[in-house]
């Protein structure tokens, strides 16, 4: 079975061949710029691959809806040249063969369950922490839709006392995303987060709150597994600043075995930099199953 991914992200475009055991044969990487530069890359990638499958992982919001007149396409996206683009439909013109779509990290979530840190458990959640915020969640195998997908990047949270940062956020300003994604931290302190490295103030205030965050996603979803990715959590130093908070937050209410070992229930990705692009080949062998059945 030979499967393409596409890892669409805010700021670049992964474009990968694969098999149905989640093997990257081949990869490539570009800007995201316009959507007719873009998807020219991505079209130029795949030429005469003789593909079987194909699956996206896109950036969002989308619709995922497959009744509707508009499933396949990017909607209120932040990326205005994006916004209400027929990703899908565009794809379709020119391959007839299956293209599953879905989110960018629940494409991640999926490909972790399959081949990565969530391969022993039937829920996780994948987010992902970079340009924006992002969480995919796998429920008893399957993927979480209900009338979209979640949105759990930009759930409020409580400001921190002594931070009087307003946000970032175009939509919402001081949600999660507003708080906490790559450009918060940038915007809030002035430097980029890598050149921020050895401040512990940022990362203590960036753990409160992504810790608020996976305190919610554990009391809502109860997830088998959180895996961590994106830009922001190659920080190594978040991860224990981020144990310590939640366990603070949680204050013992929720008493699972998982949380006494706290270190190998919330990971960074088992797929490493190719969970995004994984993910993609996991809804292109998922899409090419239901096609089948």
């Amino acid at each position: 079975m030979k499967l393409g991914g596409i890892e669409a992200g805010g700021t670049k475009v992964v474009c990968g061949i694969g098999n149905e055991n989640g093997h990257v044969l081949e990869r490539v990487s570009f800007p995201t710029t316009t959507p007719e530069e873009t998807i020219d890359r991505v079209l130029s990638f795949f030429k005469e691959k003789e593909l079987d499958a194909i699956g996206v992982g896109s950036f969002g919001p989308v619709d995922l809806d497959k009744t509707s007149e508009t499933y396949g396409y990017i909607t209120t996206t932040p990326k205005k040249q994006w916004s209400h683009y027929n990703f899908w439909g565009e794809l379709k013109k020119h391959f007839s063969i299956p293209i599953g779509f879905d989110t960018d990290v629940n494409a991640a979530a999926l490909g972790e369950t399959q081949w990565g840190a969530a391969q022993n458990v039937d829920s996780c959640i994948y987010i992902t922490v970079g340009t924006g915020i992002g969480v995919g969640a796998v429920v008893e195998g399957k993927l979480l839709h209900g009338m979209s997908h979640p949105e759990m990047g930009h759930i409020l949270i409580q400001r921190h006392p002594e931070d009087s940062f307003a946000g970032n956020c175009p939509f919402h300003h001081d949600c999660l995303e507003g708080m906490a994604a790559g450009p918060a931290i940038e915007k809030r302190w002035g430097k980029s987060g890598v050149e921020l490295e050895q401040q512990r103030k940022v990362w203590e205030l960036e753990a409160f709150y992504l810790a608020q965050a996976l305190m919610n996603y554990i009391l809502i979803l109860s997830p088998k597994k959180i895996i961590m990715g994106g830009g922001v959590m190659k920080q190594k130093q978040l991860f224990p600043l981020i144990y310590q908070q939640l366990a603070t937050m949680l204050n013992g209410y929720v008493q699972v075995e998982q949380l006494a070992h706290i270190n190998e229930y919330i990971v960074s990705p088992g797929l490493g930099n190719n969970a995004g692009l994984c993910g993609a080949l996991a809804l292109a062998k998922l899409e090419m199953e239901c096609t089948k059945m």
